[in-house]
């Protein structure tokens, strides 16, 4: 990983992302944005631990909060989350992570997330929410790995044989997590939903289309459309595409096989909460 990190510019709609305007409605010009530094699929390794060490330590003083849209690890085991616990300790900043696929290869999920969280420093968020307090603004995160399900013309349905109905189970239990989440910090100025998989196939464009219903699914879209948070995080997509949106909300897939670069640093406005649905 060799460190880069650049600021999004606005978007057409003035929505989330911008390098400019931030603060609150009063006297928006004088408060700085919230920067929020994001990657997915950083893939930790033992025999990589002094290169992501030195990579997430030339994050200090560039960001206000780091999100990692999993893939934290490359097979899940606590060895490789221990070198990301490192990798983010005294930062400065606080870190949210959700959990990739390659996060449960090992099956070892509760000790790779104890490895991961030792210190205090990393939060993973697992079909759960945080809000935080930085340059005085509240950021509210929901996180939730995501699942497999497709997209139209190739939807998994709730149907035919049990092992097959228990994927479209578990997709439905991320998007109930997702709802829940999103309700709990609708009054946060700024609300970033952290996934692993993808919830729109706008951000697969590049993959394989055979392949795109294992990407993700845009039955997590729905509570994105309702809800309207500030951003939507998510990587998994390596050969995807960066930017897309759910109606007006930015989606931007942030693995950093598509972003070329270890981090990206978006500038959040402080927008005013939206009302609760």
């Amino acid at each position: 990983m060799e460190q880069q990190a650049t600021a999004e510019r606005p978007l057409a709609d003035g929505r989330a992302v911008t390098s400019s305007a931030g603060g609150r409605l009063r006297s928006r010009e004088d408060e700085p944005p919230v920067r929020v530094a994001a990657a997915g699929d950083v893939h930790c390794r033992v025999d990589h631990r002094d290169a992501i060490v030195a990579s997430f330590a030339a994050l200090r003083d560039q960001a206000d909060l780091l999100l990692l849209a999993g893939d934290l690890t490359t097979t899940g085991e606590p060895e490789e989350g221990a070198v990301l616990a490192e990798a983010c300790r005294d930062l400065g900043m606080p870190v949210f992570a959700v959990l990739g696929n390659h996060d449960w290869h090992a099956n070892r999920r509760d000790e790779l997330v104890e490895a991961i969280e030792v210190g205090g420093d990393v939060v993973v968020l697992d079909r759960a929410h945080r809000t935080c307090e930085t340059t005085g603004v509240e950021v509210g995160v929901v996180g939730v790995k995501g699942f497999v399900g497709g997209f139209p013309g190739s939807h998994l349905p709730d149907f035919g044989e049990p092992l097959l109905r228990e994927v479209y189970a578990e997709t439905s239990r991320d998007v109930e997590a997702l709802e829940r989440g999103l309700r709990e910090i609708a009054l946060c100025p700024v609300r970033i939903v952290l996934l692993h998989y993808a919830p729109t196939d706008a951000t697969l464009a590049g993959e394989a289309p055979g392949i795109q219903a294992f990407l993700g699914t845009d039955r997590l879209a729905a509570p994105i459309a309702e809800h309207e948070p500030t951003l939507v995080l998510h990587g998994h997509a390596h050969a995807g595409t960066f930017a897309a949106q759910i109606g007006t909300v930015p989606v931007r897939n942030v693995s950093i096989h598509v972003l070329g670069r270890d981090f990206h640093v978006f500038e959040l406005p402080d927008h005013a909460a939206a009302a609760i649905h």
